[in-house]
């Protein structure tokens, strides 16, 4: 039976920006959203709240829609991946204090900064997940939280 990775990412948005984790991968500085893979016996929301401390500081975090869950292929892994996408809007763009040592910062960005970070030499996207997710988040296709139920 095949079984895929199973992540979590968060689209955070503030004041027209979004907030970005810095990480290298394969020789090269690239972005992501706050994400990481599900741990066993966590809940999707714990595991992303989980991440979103240890990739960002960011704690306590008022999760309210579920932008996409993806499907997809890594071809250069040969990895299978769910993602599934949250977004959480805040008020005020915060300090950001990894304490997962592969994060090299958090930077918050315009859609238009990110997508010249990405033009750079050396430097890219984590994966074509980052940015479609904001496309979908920009487009407002987000559902509830509440679409997710956890049995205990």
């Amino acid at each position: 039976m095949h079984k895929p990775n199973i992540t979590l990412a968060c689209v955070v948005h503030c004041q027209d920006k979004f907030l970005f984790v810095e990480e290298w991968d394969n020789g090269i500085l690239t972005l992501n959203q706050p994400a990481g893979h599900l741990e066993k016996d966590e809940s999707l929301l714990a595991g992303m709240q989980r991440e979103l401390w240890e990739e960002t500081g960011i704690e306590h975090a008022q999760i309210e829609r579920l932008v996409k869950i993806y499907q997809w292929s890594a071809s250069r892994s040969k990895t299978d991946f769910l993602r599934f996408t949250f977004a959480l809007e805040l008020d005020d763009c915060c300090v950001i204090t990894p304490h997962d040592s592969d994060i090299t910062r958090g930077l918050w960005l315009t859609l238009a900064q990110f997508q010249d970070y990405i033009r750079q030499p050396g430097q890219g996207a984590r994966s074509p997940l980052v940015l479609e997710s904001i496309h979908d988040y920009l487009q407002a296709k987000t559902v509830p939280i509440d679409i997710l139920k956890v049995f205990e």
